[in-house]
């Protein structure tokens, strides 16, 4: 189905989505972020390796009782096992943020530390908030800009967001119409990626209903275990060799 085609559906199930959106929203649970630390270190020693995971909520480890587990620290982890090197890290995550908000509020805040690498999780608010793909462009593309202007020497790093039909919290249609959405934010986030000196790494294949929290949507420790397995597999390549960037091309 072309993008054209996915965008002209969605909007036509516009209806159904406010209707059966509102109402998972209302009997949906409302969880925190992790609690813990926010920063820390992996090995002993200056720190080779800087890394930085920027984003909304998956990046503040809802889902979780502590930051030990979220996807920076355990990223940080096993880059420390395979690499041997110092990795120092830094969440900055923060609850329903979309790209715009990461833009302007957040990466102009972030204290002046030359991250090495930069995981960027953003993405899935800015399709659950109906964002177009003409502001996704706008917001996202400019939001590299700004961590690459900011953070000149790091590597940058985005996650295309996974199925949704696989989060036990959305039903059909619903998700299904989510999907439309999501593919479009997916392949313009790849196309923005090659262009502006990024690394896309495509949708995670095997999430599961074991590694989603309580509220059906958000991960749990095994479920940021699994997903910061796969950007690990990933944080070699560069922008045009990713898979993610060649299906879109």
């Amino acid at each position: 189905m072309s993008p054209l085609l996915k965008s002209i559906i969605s909007w036509l199930c516009f209806p159904a989505y406010v209707v059966q959106g509102v109402y998972v929203r209302q009997n949906s649970m409302r969880l925190s972020p992790a609690a813990g630390p926010r920063s820390g270190k992996e090995g002993d020693g200056e720190a080779g390796i800087r890394l930085l995971t920027i984003g909304d909520s998956s990046a503040a480890a809802v889902g979780i009782d502590h930051t030990s587990g979220a996807v920076g620290p355990q990223l940080a982890r096993k880059l420390h096992a395979s690499t041997g090197e110092t990795v120092a890290w830094h969440i900055s995550g923060h609850n329903s943020a979309v790209a715009g908000e990461i833009r302007d509020v957040v990466v102009p805040n972030l204290e002046p530390v030359q991250y090495t690498h930069i995981v960027i999780m953003i993405g899935m608010n800015d399709m659950k908030n109906w964002h177009g793909v003409g502001r996704w462009k706008k917001e996202f593309g400019t939001l590299l800009y700004a961590l690459r202007t900011r953070f000149p020497e790091a590597k940058l790093y985005w996650n295309q967001a996974i199925d949704l039909s696989q989060a036990p919290a959305l039903p059909q249609p619903l998700a299904w119409i989510m999907n439309l959405r999501k593919d479009l934010i997916n392949r313009k986030g790849a196309q923005l990626c090659i262009e502006r000196g990024a690394i896309c790494i495509p949708p995670l294949s095997n999430a599961a209903p074991g590694g989603y929290c309580r509220d059906g949507f958000h991960a749990n420790e095994t479920g940021y275990d699994i997903w910061s397995d796969h950007m690990l597999e990933h944080f070699h390549f560069t922008p045009r060799e990713s898979p993610a960037v060649k299906e879109y091309i």
